[in-house]
């Protein structure tokens, strides 16, 4: 009897070593330094392993000659569109009000299109936007041991479950917000993607004080790094590229995105779901220098840029360019972490110019830009106000979200950091946490993975059987 009750207490300490190792988020834990070699001090421009070289060379086959001349014909073309950004006189940056995002005109979407950015202004009211964010400093003053990046003045919390990022994420206009985005997107009748139907992708917040110089976060594009070239499927996202036709490429064309591993390396860097557009939601009134954000309002025309980077190379001689398809160089992209551009290593993006703020935003607006888009935060917050945000971006129904959703919905009932983020037991004993009880809304409920997802006789068969596909991914 002694014996049997002593193998009868083993098991259920087992047992509970088990489900307490599934409530801890499987990566290592870290904070949002943990993304960037800029901000952890790693080499961005360190030869990688000789497998890259062999990479390169598959990349470009049978296409070198062809390569070569785009990248020359790429040149040209951005020192034209710089020189546009240079002498222009007022925001080039899309401003939509949010009552009006179904009645746009073709020419406002083409202009979203081309610059690959848009403030969307009130979606939420001032005042609402200001209470979540007085709300969520309660619930940090709560919880002082909460990671943040930099530790000794906290701008980037890894804060993912306060009871007020819930809420914001399943406002009914926040979500229409993200629907919006993804209009711009359009993928084959049979892509198993649902573009009118949104997961909600669960991101950090920041709060960002006057005089902060230490969140300097350079010139990035998030979605993972390497993966972009070394993934097959994430690659064919940029044929035409990669083909010397970048004049032809979409980039708002889903059918590979939504098969594309952006993690394969299991860091900080990766990202395992489709992002259509990263976001936020603002919660201060914040002006041009004060802590917010730049962006690069060259879409078409960088993107080609830092993906062909790779395979160029200055002369020594009169540095020229020169096609490079023997280093393994990647300037920029190091496994693990995200991609990072600067102005040795990216020279003709011109970045004093081309990086251009986002116009005054305030409480309650939303800010969105391209899955590709280059974009940085000012290196000084030279306002007299914080900086504020909720991370709230775009992501479209389909088979790798709808697996990142049923893992996040995990995440969210035991407090601990989503899939993709830095680990540890995360909120999982902090006071007042957020839970499912604060989503508010059916729209809600259903992005975070606790509703079904519905079949609309208006929808195309690659959407109907995504939804289908969705609702047996989360036993819905």
């Amino acid at each position: 009897m002694l014996i049997s009750n002593n193998i009868r207490l083993t098991v259920c300490r087992m047992a509970s070593t088990m489900t307490s190792m599934m409530q801890i988020s499987t990566k290592p834990e870290g904070d949002v330094s943990s993304v960037f070699a800029s901000l952890s001090g790693d080499d961005m421009n360190k030869p990688l392993e000789p497998r890259f070289a062999q990479l390169k060379k598959q990349i470009v086959q049978d296409h070198e000659e062809q390569v070569r001349d785009s990248w020359f014909r790429l040149l040209v073309a951005l020192k034209r569109e710089i020189a546009v950004i240079r002498n222009s006189k007022q925001s080039i940056i899309p401003e939509v009000n949010f009552n009006d995002i179904h009645n746009l005109s073709e020419n406002i979407r083409n202009d979203i299109r081309t610059r690959g950015v848009m403030v969307v202004r009130g979606v939420l009211s001032e005042a609402f936007a200001l209470k979540l964010k007085a709300d969520v400093k309660n619930y940090i003053k709560q919880n002082p041991h909460t990671k943040a990046f930099p530790q000794d003045k906290p701008v980037v919390y890894e804060m993912y479950w306060s009871p007020e990022q819930i809420l914001a994420r399943s406002d009914s206009r926040v979500l229409q917000a993200l629907t919006f985005a993804n209009s711009f997107w359009h993928a084959s009748p049979s892509t198993h993607v649902c573009l009118k139907e949104n997961i909600m992708y669960v991101d950090r917040l920041r709060i960002r004080q006057p005089g902060d110089t230490q969140f300097a976060l350079g010139p990035h594009v998030d979605g993972g790094g390497i993966e972009r070239w070394e993934d097959a499927e994430y690659r064919s996202c940029y044929s035409s590229i990669f083909q010397g036709s970048w004049e032809e490429n979409d980039l708002f064309d889903a059918t590979h995105r939504v098969r594309a591993h952006m993690s394969l390396y299991n860091a900080a860097g990766g990202c395992s779901a489709f992002r259509s557009w990263q976001g936020w939601l603002s919660l201060s009134t914040v002006n041009p220098g004060e802590g917010g954000l730049l962006v690069n309002p060259l879409l078409k025309f960088t993107t080609p840029y830092w993906l062909l980077r790779p395979f160029f190379k200055k002369t020594q001689q009169n540095s020229s360019w020169e096609m490079d398809i023997t280093s393994s160089v990647w300037p920029g992209a190091v496994p693990g972490r995200g991609q990072e551009m600067n102005d040795s290593l990216h020279p003709d993006l011109e970045f004093s110019t081309s990086m251009v703020s986002i116009p005054t935003v305030y409480p309650g607006d939303m800010v969105f830009w391209h899955c590709d888009a280059i974009h940085a935060v000012d290196s000084v917050h030279c306002g007299q106000m914080d900086s504020s945000v909720f991370y709230i971006p775009a992501a479209p129904l389909c088979e790798i979200n709808a697996q990142y959703l049923g893992q996040q919905r995990h995440s969210l009932e035991h407090g601990i950091p989503p899939p993709d983020f830095p680990g540890g037991e995360g909120e999982s004993r902090h006071v007042g946490r957020g839970s499912p009880h604060n989503i508010k809304t059916t729209e809600g409920k259903r992005a975070m993975g606790f509703e079904s997802f519905e079949i609309k006789s208006y929808m195309t068969e690659g959407e109907k059987e995504m939804i289908t596909k969705a609702n047996h991914i989360l036993n819905l």
